[in-house]
């Protein structure tokens, strides 16, 4: 049966492409227009620039898109979801603000106490992996997806833990938390340990789990969150199994393997981005000490 039956505005989200579009045009028009009423601000680079597009083309296709519509219909590209906007999306946006405006954000008075505690990277790294393993629990799933603000709020505040995890690893603030050397090793090996049981329970579970993928009634209530009442009430649909040939949990199994898979991308990717910056530094300090070495013996003129 065709995806095109629950509607153009189920596919494309024509409201949150407007609100993509907003984000868009507010951080150039902060970044550019008014940053000379920012201290000590700098231009936009480019490549910020670029980053910050993505991660928006990003954040639309997964949430805005006919993807987030077919995450709701099979649990892989739910899976699939998951890891873009926890796993992907954040990195890119911390990298893609300016220092000097995270600096301005951060200091908000109702900002800066809960930025320091929930970036202390142990926390970070517990709560967020904590807050994603009782989400995908069948019984805490089935309920949110149920439930229209229960849900949006979920995905808001595991958004924002996302964002708190990637801070260590990513910002390079002065005076704020950031982790180097071993420590950066020893945080991206935590984080995939960390996330490993829920993935394992997803794989390894002997029959599908949620209901709202299985169950008719359960996944016709959790399509209203991206589907118009007035839509589905016109539709003679019983269940997700009009829209694939994959069994239930074959479909569950895949959609967490997927997910280790695209964590152990990403981290293998900050893995070798740390060795380069490692390897870097150390050619450089090897340098300095050259340098200094050589200064100090070079003969000086007889006085």
């Amino acid at each position: 049966m065709p995806l095109s039956i629950f509607g153009f505005r189920a596919l494309w989200s024509p409201y949150f492409l407007l609100f993509t579009l907003l984000l868009i045009a507010g951080f150039f028009y902060i970044t550019i227009k008014k940053r000379h009423k920012f201290k000590d601000s700098e231009p936009l680079k480019p490549s910020q620039a670029v980053l910050f597009l993505l991660a928006m083309i990003l954040l639309y296709i997964i949430k805005g898109s006919p993807v987030d519509l077919v995450a709701h219909i099979m649990f892989t590209f739910h899976m699939v979801q998951m890891a873009f906007l926890y796993l992907i999306i954040p990195p890119i946006l911390i990298a893609s603000v300016p220092n000097w405006l995270w600096e301005r954000i951060i200091d908000l008075p109702f900002i800066r106490k809960i930025f320091k505690f929930f970036t202390k990277p142990l926390i970070a790294l517990v709560l967020f992996n904590g807050l994603f393993s009782i989400y995908h629990i069948p019984l805490v799933m089935d309920y949110v997806k149920m439930n229209f603000f229960l849900h949006a709020i979920y995905t808001i505040i595991l958004f924002i833990f996302a964002i708190f995890l990637w801070w260590p690893l990513i910002n390079k603030l002065p005076g704020h938390h950031q982790l180097h050397g071993l420590k950066k090793l020893g945080y991206i090996i935590g984080d995939g340990v960390l996330l490993t049981p829920a993935c394992g329970l997803i794989i390894f579970a002997p029959a599908a789990m949620y209901a709202t993928y299985t169950d008719g009634d359960m996944w016709l209530k959790a399509m209203a969150l991206c589907v118009p009442g007035s839509t589905l009430s016109g539709l003679s649909i019983s269940g997700p199994e009009l829209f694939t040939n994959m069994k239930a949990i074959e479909d569950q199994q895949l959609g967490g393997v997927l997910m280790k898979i695209i964590q152990e991308i990403v981290l293998g990717f900050m893995l070798i981005k740390i060795f380069f910056e490692w390897f870097k530094k150390e050619q450089e300090d090897a340098e300095k000490i050259n340098e200094a070495a050589l200064l100090q013996n070079e003969p000086h003129p007889a006085e």
